[in-house]
């Protein structure tokens, strides 16, 4: 197996990128990309031992059907209607779809936003513009997939990076998708993947990777051979001297790597086994989704979201994908999503209460648009921009509560209208951001963070 060793050519290109910090320091590689993070960090402040203000993006991708989830219209005529029934919430009066049982007994600790809208000068929303919308709050450019300006991640770690340099700002679960990169701020603001899924049955199954001449880690299989062959690995280098043999940096990056912060925060076996079992295990909900091809069953990535914002990590995204019912939507949600849904989102309120994060975590449910208030010919609903509903708790919002309404069918906002761009003012001002600061764009043009939208106020009076 050839070695990769400080100073080769193949070394220097693999510390060019934030992400590969998770994949080996928290969940893989073990830390080669880290040790350039903190060499480029190394001046920064260290912050406050107070817990910082978090969030949880929890992205429903393909876009949730309002109906279906938190606006249903049980008095639509049946073509907009659909199949679905609403039930009562443990806030009297507000009512949500009967596949959300769990999340109605909770809703006392969240609130429903019913009226977001895309605005028209963004373009037709599809996937793609969805995306770069709801990440970035600017539409994308040349490249629909590829961001032109940064994430909402992106600017957290460009911002608030430096007041925990032992913990990434930002973590992707399990990997970047369509939205969530960093532009011009360049490869020190991509997010941490953790690459290796939590919601995979059975064991991790980390790659290889190596750190230094005569030192080879070959797969550590599950977490807690992650956790004892990092110990391992460390005491033979210690043994050896070998750790004398790599920079000031990287030794630092094993430090952290050997923490109690990040051994904890990615050891989900600490867990007890009734709280994995209330967020729900990956075998219960394998089902196939006819509509969006195999779903697999994302529970324990937000348990992992959980474990990481509460080791100090500001912002966390959990790709919960494949919301997109052109067809079969109402077997798809009853079958599929809203099971695992209800299950993972309502254990996750649940939980953060309970430990008192709840004040300090803001946790974000939604997707990149709405669907069609008319039912299609494959019983199915299509994209839809004019309107989406989505959940909010946390950072100071008053549950049981919904802002904003839509019309009999479920098609406009007819009340207190939001766009996606105040739901993104509503984070940066939790987290701490200044939206106001310009960064320069690969021509040299000045960009603001964010140049619409003002946080939602009456989630919070």
């Amino acid at each position: 197996m050839r070695r990769i060793y400080p100073g080769c050519d193949e070394f220097r290109r693999l510390n060019m990128s934030r992400r590969g910090f998770v994949h080996a320091g928290m969940l893989g590689t073990a830390g080669l990309t880290l040790s350039n993070l903190l060499r480029a960090e190394a001046q920064a402040k260290p912050g406050s031992a107070k817990r910082q203000n978090s969030v949880i993006i929890l992205y429903q991708r393909g876009g949730p059907p309002q109906h279906e989830t938190w606006d249903p219209k049980p008095n639509a005529p049946s073509e907009f209607r659909g199949e679905f029934n609403p039930i009562a919430t443990s806030v009297p009066g507000i009512h949500i779809c009967e596949h959300l049982p769990l999340s109605a007994k909770v809703m006392d600790k969240f609130a429903i936003i019913r009226s977001i809208s895309h605005r028209k000068e963004d373009g037709g929303v599809d996937h793609s513009n969805g995306d770069q919308i709801v990440f970035t709050g600017k539409k994308y450019g040349p490249n629909e997939s590829i961001n032109a300006h940064p994430s909402i991640g992106s600017i957290v770690a460009k911002q608030l990076q430096h007041q925990n340099p032992s913990l990434p700002a930002y973590v992707m679960i399990p990997k970047m998708i369509p939205g969530t990169g960093s532009a011009y701020l360049g490869s020190k603001c991509l997010p941490f993947e953790t690459g290796v899924d939590p919601a995979n049955p059975g064991p991790f199954a980390l790659p290889n990777f190596t750190l230094t001449e005569g030192l080879t880690v070959n797969r550590l299989t599950d977490r807690r051979g992650l956790v004892e062959g990092l110990d391992r690995v460390r005491r033979e280098m210690d043994a050896n001297g070998e750790i004398q043999a790599v920079d000031d940096f990287t030794r630092q990056a094993w430090d952290i790597l050997g923490s109690d912060a990040a051994r904890k925060a990615f050891d989900l076996d600490a867990e007890p086994a009734a709280l994995r079992n209330r967020y729900g295990f990956t075998t219960q909900f394998r089902s196939r989704v006819r509509a969006g091809g195999d779903a697999p069953g994302w529970t324990q990535r937000v348990l992992l979201a959980r474990r990481l914002v509460e080791a100090g990590v500001r912002l966390v995204t959990v790709d919960l994908r494949w919301w997109d019912t052109h067809e079969d939507n109402f077997w798809s949600m009853k079958e599929c999503f809203l099971p695992r849904f209800d299950q993972c989102y309502s254990a996750l309120i649940e939980d953060l209460h309970q430990r008192g994060m709840l004040d300090t975590t803001m946790v974000l449910a939604w997707g990149e648009h709405g669907r069609t208030p008319r039912i299609n010919a494959a019983a199915g609903r299509d994209h839809w921009g004019n309107l989406m509903s989505i959940a909010m708790a946390g950072g100071g919002i008053k549950g049981g509560r919904v802002v904003g309404a839509s019309d009999a069918k479920g098609a406009e906002p007819v009340d207190a209208m939001k766009i996606p761009h105040d739901v993104l003012a509503t984070l940066y001002r939790h987290l701490g951001v200044d939206t106001t600061v310009d960064y320069l764009d690969h021509q040299g043009r000045p960009f603001p963070v964010l140049s619409h939208g003002a946080p939602i106020d009456e989630l919070f009076v």
